[in-house]
């Protein structure tokens, strides 16, 4: 018989409240080969991220891509580690320092915000544990994804939901699956490309590169790639854009199956030999930056650039801890708790339960 897990030091008829769970991808604890080959083997062994028959991907995984890429992957992390860490996990942790802030400004002291990742530490199992302990009863997951794809949103509703499912008393649970187009959101962006070129002048071009994700998703009913579109083009219409003063293209592909084109890599090369001045690139994808962001577009993509002919490429910052996307965040906090009242104490639960035998 499975064992439950019940909430430490819980007591009848004490006051309920609201958990925010925020979920971002994972890191590796360090820039070493070791700990990216485990966080990799955690990443790439979920059916979700891929979809092959799991015999033949378990061969793959093992004998060829952990044994060559954990080394690989490791020296590109170490070009982008802080002092404080791992980047993702660095501005996740100050999202979710800044969304408790705000919940303390509006005197939700009922309202608990947890970080967890998908992949690694903290775990979604012990975020959601630390939320039921402080009285969660009601949890609002946010994956930091604003384009819903499978591989990445729906790899965290799994996760989640087997979290909950070792609770001994279930909580009630709501998930926001995408906020590609909410309106905050897009004004945070738009307005992070303004300062940006106010504080340092505008490109030639803006490109927008998205995470990549393979073909089949798309024909399979995926909306990722349209959401992608959608937001590049509510960005431009923000901004002013005309048409051939943006592009959009889809990075980080890897193996030899069809991905959402085009490819980012394929379109700086093309824009550098057309002896395109300055490219401005964004990731309006990646709530945090990463090693997506800070090594393969800021460091990798512009040394592509400038060899294909281009004079510089310049990458805009994710918007991270940035307060417009704070404001986007605490916004559609408040639009998916409603009908969530605050505490209550049920003090004539604590009665009967103590009439048994439970402890005051």
């Amino acid at each position: 018989m499975p064992a439950y897990r019940s909430v430490s030091n819980f007591k009848h008829g004490s006051p309920h409240s609201i958990g925010i769970l925020v979920v971002n991808l994972g890191t590796p604890k360090s820039p070493t080969t070791g700990d990216v080959r485990r966080f990799l083997r955690e990443f790439l062994s979920d059916p979700r991220v891929i979809e092959y028959p799991r015999l033949l991907w378990w061969l793959i995984l093992n004998l060829i891509i952990l044994v060559i890429r954990p080394s690989r992957s490791a020296a590109n992390y170490r070009k982008i580690w802080t002092d404080q860490g791992s980047p993702l996990m660095v501005f996740s942790q100050a999202i979710v320092s800044e969304l408790r802030k705000r919940m303390a400004a509006s005197k939700r002291d009922d309202i608990h915000v947890e970080l967890a990742m998908t992949y690694g530490d903290p775990s979604v199992s012990d975020a959601v544990k630390k939320l039921t302990d402080q009285g969660a009863r009601r949890i609002l997951t946010i994956p930091l994804y604003p384009q819903y794809s499978g591989t990445t949103t729906g790899a965290v509703f799994d996760t989640v939901n087997r979290a909950l499912a070792q609770q001994r008393w279930i909580p009630e649970s709501r998930f926001v699956t995408q906020y590609h187009d909410t309106p905050l959101y897009i004004a945070a962006l738009a307005k992070s490309i303004e300062d940006y070129w106010q504080e340092n002048g505008r490109g030639d071009k803006l490109l927008m590169s998205f995470h990549g994700v393979p073909t089949s998703t798309l024909k399979k009913g995926d909306p990722y790639f349209c959401q992608c579109q959608k937001t590049g083009r509510l960005i431009a219409e923000a901004l002013g854009l005309s048409d051939d003063e943006w592009l959009l293209s889809f990075q980080s592909r890897v193996g030899r199956e069809e991905w959402l084109s085009p490819y980012t890599e394929t379109t700086v090369n093309e824009l550098g030999a057309s002896g395109l001045g300055r490219l401005d690139v964004v990731c309006p994808g990646f709530a945090t930056d990463c090693l997506e962001t800070l090594e393969e577009i800021e460091m990798q993509n512009a040394e592509f650039f400038v060899a294909a002919g281009g004079k510089e490429l310049r990458y805009i910052p994710s918007l991270n801890a940035n307060p417009a996307h704070i404001d986007a965040l605490q916004d559609l906090i408040e639009s998916n708790i409603g009908g969530w009242e605050h505490a209550v104490t049920d003090e004539q639960a604590q009665q009967r339960a103590m009439t048994l035998g439970a402890e005051a």
